[in-house]
C-alpha cells in the first residue's frame, strides 16, 4: 500500500533535480527540528514507534533501524531523523578540510530499480565546520545513538590517507558514539585500494592507537571503531580484509557501501557512472554479512546496509548476522514515514 508521500508528495519531488530535492529536505527537516511546533509535527508523521532494544557491545541501540551515512553529511539535521524513529544516525562522510567534490549532476534516480546512482565524492564543509553541531548534540541528553563517518581529501595520497583520519578522529572523537572508517566509496580515485594490503593495516593501527590515546586523555573507554567495505570485493579479498579487521581489534564491519555492479538494471539512468544504492543492492549486501557472520564466528558484529525496502529486508539481514541495519536510498522513495512503518511492522 503506497504512503500518502508515495502518492502525492514524491510525483512533484521527482521533478526537481535529485540534489535539489534533497537539500530542500534538509532545509525543511532543520527548520522542523528548531521550531516549537516542527518537532511535534516530526514525530506525528513517524508515529508510534516500538522500542526494540539492541546492545552491541558498549553501544544501546533503541531499535535496530539506523540512517547511513551520506544524507546528512554535515550533521544538519541529526535531532530532526531521530525524532523520525531512527535508532541510530550515522552523519557524514566527513574530511578535514571542506570539499566541493565531483561535478553537478551527481546523482541520479533509478525508479524503476528503487535505487539511486551517486558520484558525489564526499561533499562536506570539513570536519571543523561540523564540530559545533556534533558539540551541541553532545551537551543534551539522546536516546539514539551518533555514528561519525570519517574519510580522506580527494587530493590526499593514499600513503598519507591515515592522517586525514586521524585528523577527522581528533576533532570528533568527543562527541560521536561510534566512528565509521569509510574505506569503500567508488567516487574518490583510489580509495577502495585502503581496502588491501599494507595500506589497510597501516590505516587500521594508526586508528586504534589514536583511539586509545584520545580515550586515555579523556578518561572514557575507547570509542567503538567501524570500518565500511564494498560490496564488489572477491571471498579472498574479504578473508583477507577480515583478517586485519580482527587482528587491529576493530569492533565491527558496516556491509555494504554502495556497487559498482549494474547488473539486471531496467531504468534508462543505469549508464551513470558511480556507486549503486538501493533495491538491487539487497541480495549482495546480505550474502556478505552472512559470510561474516559466519566466517568471524560472531566475533565481529556487523550493521547491515544495502537494499531494505520492506520489514522482511530488515529481518532477512538480521538474521544473516547484522546487529543492527541503516537505510538510505528508500527513505528518498518512501519519505519520513517510513522508519517507523518499517518498526512497526517488524515489531508485529
Amino acid at each position: 500500500m503506497s504512503s500518502i508521500y508515495e502518492t502525492l508528495f514524491f510525483p512533484g519531488l521527482r521533478r526537481l533535480d535529485p540534489e535539489t530535492a534533497h537539500d530542500r529536505t534538509l532545509n525543511a527537516l532543520g527548520l522542523a527540528q528548531s521550531s516549537r511546533a516542527g518537532r511535534p509535527a516530526l514525530r506525528r508523521i513517524a508515529g508510534s514507534i516500538p522500542i526494540v532494544p539492541v546492545q552491541v557491545g558498549a553501544l544501546h541501540f533503541p531499535n535496530p533501524l539506523g540512517l547511513a551515512a551520506g544524507f546528512d553529511k554535515d550533521a544538519r539535521v541529526v535531532a530532526g531523523l531521530a525524532e523520525l524513529g531512527f535508532g541510530h544516525i550515522e552523519v557524514g562522510t566527513l574530511t578535514p578540510r571542506p570539499q566541493t567534490g565531483n561535478p553537478r549532476p551527481r546523482i541520479f534516480r533509478l525508479p524503476a530499480d528503487k535505487a539511486l546512482i551517486n558520484r558525489m565524492g564526499f561533499p562536506n564543509g570539513g570536519v571543523a565546520a561540523a564540530v559545533p553541531r556534533l558539540r551541541a548534540l553532545a551537551s543534551q541528553p539522546r536516546d539514539y545513538v551518533l555514528g561519525v563517518s570519517l574519510g580522506k581529501q580527494k587530493e590526499t595520497a593514499l600513503e598519507e590517507a591515515a592522517g586525514d583520519y586521524v585528523t577527522v578522529m581528533r576533532a570528533v572523537h568527543a562527541y560521536a558514539d561510534y566512528l565509521a572508517v569509510n574505506i569503500s566509496s567508488p567516487n574518490t580515485p583510489g580509495l577502495r585500494e585502503l581496502q588491501g594490503g599494507r595500506y589497510l593495516e597501516h590505516l587500521l593501527a594508526a586508528l586504534a592507537v589514536e583511539n586509545r590515546t584520545l580515550s586515555a586523555v579523556a578518561g572514557v573507554p575507547a570509542k567503538p571503531l567501524w570500518v565500511k567495505i564494498a560490496p564488489d570485493l572477491s571471498w579472498a579479498e574479504l578473508d583477507e580484509i577480515l583478517a586485519a579487521l580482527i587482528g587491529a581489534g576493530i569492533d565491527g564491519v558496516i556491509a555494504t557501501n554502495t556497487t559498482v555492479g549494474r547488473e539486471g538494471l531496467k531504468d534508462k539512468a543505469r549508464g551513470e557512472t558511480g556507486g549503486l544504492s538501493g533495491a538491487p543492492l539487497r541480495r549482495r549486501s546480505t550474502e556478505i554479512i552472512a559470510y561474516i557472520a559466519r566466517q568471524a564466528g560472531g566475533t565481529l558484529p556487523i550493521i547491515g546496509v544495502g537494499g531494505i525496502v520492506t520489514a522482511d529486508d530488515v529481518r532477512e539481514k538480521l538474521d544473516a548476522g547484522a546487529a543492527v541495519v541503516q537505510l538510505y536510498t528508500s527513505l528518498v522513495y518512501g519519505g519520513p514515514g517510513l522508519p517507523g512503518r518499517l518498526l512497526r511492522d517488524l515489531a508485529s
